[in-house]
């Protein structure tokens, strides 16, 4: 049997349905950048904005609690730009 699809309502931002989608969530920890592949979300199709279920909430939290396994997975490099005020206004 098919699981059915959550529904997440409308945008809270601009009014528009809400559809489910996969999603790399990135979140700082401790000053370093960690990417969570796979979660499944809610996502406006039309502004973008993202929204999780609590339990997904709540599995997001206790990966992020388990530093053994930060540690040990793979790394990625990210461009680090700085900004700067006088450049940006020419």
């Amino acid at each position: 049997m098919k699981k059915k699809k959550y529904n997440y309502g409308e945008c809270e931002i601009c009014n528009t349905p809400i559809e489910e989608r996969h999603i790399k969530q990135d979140l700082w920890i401790k000053g370093k950048l960690v990417v969570i592949e796979g979660v499944p979300a809610g996502v406006c199709p039309r502004c973008g904005e993202k929204i999780v279920k609590a339990d997904v909430g709540l599995r997001i939290a206790k990966l992020i609690e388990d530093s053994d396994r930060i540690s040990k997975a793979p790394k990625i490099s990210v461009p680090t730009i700085k900004f700067s005020a006088k450049k940006a206004a020419a």
